[in-house]
């Protein structure tokens, strides 16, 4: 009997030990989840979500919940779209409705979502020379720029914020140039630095600009024209068209940024230091906009 009690016990062992050996070795992440296969995932996105600080706030949420790296790239949109176009990038967060659309429509980009909202302003010297502060619409303010030539910097990068100005002197048919329109070929936070260090008038989003004020010389002196609305998307590369994206890591990071909690988050982001959110939460209203 000993001996047949002996034989079970190392059975037994044998068994635990082989289940052991054999069985699934998932990790899992912190908040419990089973760890992705392919963690790295490629974020590009705007100047403007990174210099505000909001993707400070929430990338490490993201990557705590899921176990995915964000490797970030923060560029203008035009550039973050022709990522998209060539599989150089997993998933998109980005500013210029229109350009998205003609992305989405060649099969680029899927699982286009809502995001959230802020708007674009006029800032410049707080003597304001061109009387900005005593217009009414976008369009008399740039009309007011261009007759007067007083310093106005532009990004030049083909950027949301680059498109939305372009457009605007295009609509007035107006062609910008010479020695007082100053191209800064550069990111959001560049351009606010040259605008103010050379007490000229550039067109932002507000985050920024907010997020950066105590380090410029530079006022807000337009703002509230409807047509200045600042809108996001986020938006996957298309699995289909380039077999190398991580499309379970874009998926996901696309769930994440139109959740309720992370939907929360982006409301409160920056009340506790400016008095007022540096964006706005819109997932699931894309009927009231034009899109």
């Amino acid at each position: 009997m000993r001996g047949i009690r002996s034989l079970t016990i190392l059975l037994t062992v044998f068994v635990i030990v082989t289940l052991a050996a054999c069985g699934p070795t998932t990790e899992t992440s912190e908040e419990g989840s089973p760890e992705p296969e392919i963690k790295d995932l490629i974020l590009s996105t705007t100047t403007s979500t990174q210099d505000s600080g909001l993707l400070d706030e929430l990338i490490p949420i993201f990557e705590e919940q899921t176990g995915y790296l964000v490797k970030t790239i923060a560029v203008g949109t035009g550039k973050a779209l022709e990522m998209a176009s060539l599989g150089e990038a997993d998933v998109l967060l980005v500013h210029a409705p229109e350009a998205e659309k003609e992305v989405e429509a060649a099969g680029d980009v899927i699982n286009r979502k809502l995001v959230m909202h802020n708007d674009f302003i006029l800032v410049g010297p707080a003597n304001d020379p061109v009387g900005l502060q005593e217009l009414e619409t976008a369009s008399e303010a740039f009309e007011a720029l261009f007759e007067n030539e007083s310093g106005f910097v532009t990004r030049g990068d083909d950027s949301g914020t680059d498109k939305m100005e372009k457009g605007i002197w295009a609509d007035l048919g107006l062609k910008p140039n010479g020695d007082w329109y100053i191209d800064a070929g550069s990111g959001m936070a560049d351009t606010l630095k040259i605008a103010s260090e050379k007490g000229a008038y550039t067109l932002t989003d507000r985050g920024t600009y907010l997020a950066l004020r105590d380090t410029l010389d530079l006022e807000i002196l337009f703002e509230g024209d409807p047509i200045l609305l600042n809108i996001y998307h986020v938006m996957q590369v298309n699995p289909e068209k380039f077999e190398h994206i991580n499309a379970e890591g874009a998926a996901a990071f696309v769930d994440f940024m139109v959740a309720a909690e992370t939907q929360e988050i982006i409301g409160e982001f920056g009340v506790d230091k400016f008095g007022l959110p540096l964006f706005f939460p819109d997932a699931g209203k894309e009927d009231q906009y034009d899109l």
